[in-house]
């Protein structure tokens, strides 16, 4: 029988709907951001994005060229032959992008080749990737590139593993806001220009996992915006690699985090090592006391080979997701012999590994 009234059940708070109504409108006023990331120096990530440039231009979009990198080769200079361009400004030799031309242009597309510049002082903005925010604001849509080595939150990994970063920096945030974000990878025989083989596939593997953050990001704001709730069982099992030096705690509660939101199962190992001190003895039975509190199933592992122990046991578990620290990846800076994280790398056929700076 009608009452007059809607059910309870099922209704929806009136303030999330203001927001989800608020974050749809917004959502159809500013412009697309799409970032064409590199894992590694020389894989072609200008040649991608300025290809995608031509290629819109050809379906008809409105296309301009904002900034070009100064070592781009000919054959991607000449991708972009035919578009318009408002090149940047040069003050005291930094070019700084014609922010009041773009505006007043308004393009629907702005090609930026190189998003980690930081500006001048007296500039409108302190950075670069501000610049391009204000465009994303004004309903400009932006093509641009950025090196993994240029991300803020990853130089410190990016460190550990080539010896050096470069003194710019986006935030890592801003780059995760993007609508679409692209790896671009170059064919192995094209790869690293003299970086060994174990370094830029750990590079490699860092920029896949941040590219599946931002696509899970993007599917959590959609499912916001639709009022969808998380309902289907996405089987993740997550295998948290403790050593003594390791920042288990991190790792765990990242790991408990992960397998809570996709109904998953967390799973906690340490591999049992001769003569340890007293100080590393201590530090494994905290973390096994860590494991446990955030209700992680532990496995105690035997073995020399402590990459091959920890592989076999996650085939066993069928494990989907890696998780270790960066106490495994102290010889990278020697970069003269296999360590047990490249070889973990490599071996991890069909498991993501997700390396933790400490």
């Amino acid at each position: 029988m009608a009452t007059g009234e809607e059910p309870a059940v099922g209704r929806r708070d009136p303030e999330a709907l203001l927001r989800d109504v608020e974050a749809g409108d917004r959502a159809s006023r500013v412009g697309r951001l799409k970032v064409f990331l590199g894992y590694a120096p020389g894989v072609g990530k200008s040649f991608r994005l300025l290809d995608e440039g031509r290629r819109r231009h050809e379906r008809g979009e409105d296309v301009v060229v904002a900034a070009l990198q100064p070592d781009v080769p000919p054959e991607a200079r000449r991708a972009v032959d035919a578009l318009d361009r408002i090149p940047p400004l040069d003050v005291g030799g930094v070019p700084v992008l014609d922010l009041e031309a773009l505006l007043e242009r308004r393009p629907g597309v702005c090609i930026v080749d190189g998003l980690a510049y930081d500006n001048p002082p007296g500039s409108r903005h302190a950075a670069r990737y501000q610049d391009v925010e204000e465009m994303l604001e004004a309903g400009i849509s932006v093509l641009t590139s950025i090196g993994l080595e240029y991300i803020a939150e990853q130089q410190a990994f990016v460190r550990e593993v080539m010896g050096d970063v470069p003194p710019h920096a986006v935030p890592q945030e801003f780059v995760s806001r993007a609508d679409e974000l692209v790896v671009v990878d170059a064919p192995p025989e094209e790869r690293g220009a003299g970086e060994p083989a174990g370094a830029l596939s750990a590079l490699r593997q860092r920029a896949l996992l941040l590219a599946a953050e931002v696509v899970d990001r993007q599917l959590e704001a959609y499912l916001r915006r639709h009022g969808i709730e998380w309902s289907w069982g996405t089987q993740e099992r997550i295998l948290v690699c403790m050593t003594p030096r390791a920042n288990a705690a991190r790792m765990l509660a990242a790991g408990r985090r992960a397998a809570d939101r996709f109904h998953g199962e967390l799973f906690a190992t340490y591999v049992a090592q001769e003569r340890l001190t007293d100080e590393d003895r201590a530090a494994n039975e905290r973390n096994a006391t860590l494991a446990r509190a955030q209700r992680a199933r532990l496995d105690i592992l035997e073995g020399r080979d402590a990459a091959a122990a920890i592989l076999a046991h996650a085939r066993r578990l069928g494990i989907t997701q890696i998780f270790v620290g960066h106490s495994l990846a102290r010889a990278w800076t020697a970069r003269v012999r296999r360590t047990a994280l490249e070889r973990l790398i490599r071996d991890a056929e069909g498991i993501d590994v997700r390396v933790f700076p400490q």
